[in-house]
């Protein structure tokens, strides 16, 4: 593992011809801001320029850059250049223009899921990898993923033809058995890429600006690179192409102009950590703790689940008293005073005027009083408490 500290524009043009099977290249993204982070441990500022005079000025200066990685790659090498919807469309032109619009082979999109609203519009949760060939003849490796649960497998393992009239049928054979297909590995790698963003408390995160997880880069090193092939980041910042190479048995070259980057990246290749992606692994269900019954609740208050709290089961979509609003359902073990200690203490740092909490049982304690420390508890009934305590009363009455 190289990390070299300096200008890319002075550092490629000395690097060999044809040296190099992967470039990836994530440089500014023409922001004209000033980007800054600090380190997990509050010790250190990370930032960077992302300033330019004009776009034809952020432009030229991409355009020598991808001049000289067309000359560093090999003949069957590839090139992934990350970019945004600031200035992707202008980038994707250079690129037809250098490798060949012919070279071009995917638009892979990585989209993750972000919580903001700072912005008026839609919100942005993708950004685009372009990913270009040097020739025609590159080195790829095809990765399988898993079916999709509404995919009938069965089916896939039937061989198909189409009929003179041009529509699929099974496949015979002479006896009149259908054919079965040849192994099936699973679904190929499409080219929208759902990997969670770093999230301010990953193990991998070291507080540098437009940090990328590992599993993203080890993905793309993947399906280009085998075991000991040569990789270039161009600009490496906190040297997560470096961290994943090295994981992956590649060998490895980053540069930046930041020595605080370097020396970032010198640092994690001491011991590469990498973050494990629960949602990757377990999948969306698995972070989904309410039941139906729950979710029915919620859903005719028209409230937002909220998972993995133990006080609090959802929020109304507005605020009462500029505060949100927050709701428990009791669940089938708890009295009803401690579903309310539960949401009182959950709701605390929210500073809610008004709580809901909803009764789905009977219990023998004493009635919760309207308001408890200055916090106003609204008891709602759940429809199917209110129907069997009407339905208790009637047999009550027939006695």
């Amino acid at each position: 593992m190289k990390v070299i500290h300096g200008n890319s524009l002075e550092i490629l043009p000395k690097i060999d011809s044809g040296s190099m099977q992967m470039i990836y290249l994530d440089p500014p993204f023409f922001t004209q801001k000033t980007h800054s982070l600090m380190s997990k441990d509050n010790q250190v500022e990370y930032s960077f320029q992302d300033h330019w005079d004009s776009r034809d000025h952020y432009l030229k200066f991409m355009h020598k850059i991808l001049i000289q990685c067309h000359r560093i790659l090999k003949q069957d090498g590839t090139i992934f250049l990350h970019c945004d919807q600031t200035a992707s469309h202008h980038l994707r032109i250079l690129l037809d223009e250098i490798f060949g619009i012919d070279n071009f082979q995917s638009e892979i999109i990585w989209t993750y899921k972000r919580w903001s609203n700072s912005k008026k519009g839609l919100l942005n949760s993708h950004q685009n990898i372009y990913f270009y060939s040097k020739t025609k003849d590159f080195k790829f490796n095809r990765i399988y993923t898993d079916y999709s649960p509404t995919t009938n497998v069965e089916q896939i393992l039937q061989s198909r033809q189409k009929n003179h009239l041009g529509k699929s049928i099974y496949q015979r054979d002479k006896q009149g058995e259908i054919i079965i297909n040849k192994e099936k590995k699973g679904v190929p790698l499409s080219d929208v890429w759902n990997i969670p963003f770093l999230n301010p408390k990953a193990k991998e995160r070291v507080g540098y600006p437009t940090q990328k997880p590992i599993l993203l880069l080890e993905q793309i090193i993947n399906i280009s690179t085998d075991e000991g092939d040569p990789i270039l980041d161009a600009f490496c910042g906190s040297g997560t192409t470096l961290v994943a190479a090295k994981i992956l048995g590649r060998e490895a070259m980053g540069i930046d102009i930041s020595l605080d980057a370097v020396q970032l990246t010198e640092k994690r290749l001491i011991e590469p950590i990498k973050t494990t992606s629960n949602l990757l692994n377990n999948g969306e269900g698995s972070y989904l703790q309410k039941s139906e019954y729950e979710r029915n609740i919620l859903k005719a208050m028209d409230a937002i689940p909220v998972e993995r709290n133990n006080g609090i089961d959802g929020l109304l979509k507005y605020h009462i008293q500029g505060y949100p609003v927050t709701i428990k359902i009791q669940k089938s073990d708890e009295d009803l005073e401690t579903a309310k200690e539960r949401l009182i203490l959950a709701s605390k740092s929210k500073k809610c005027q008004v709580m809901i909490l909803v009764r789905t049982h009977e219990n023998y304690h004493r009635l919760l009083p309207c308001v408890i420390e200055d916090h106003q508890i609204i008891v709602i009934d759940a429809y199917d408490f209110i129907i069997n305590k009407y339905s208790h009363n009637l047999e009550v009455h027939k006695l």
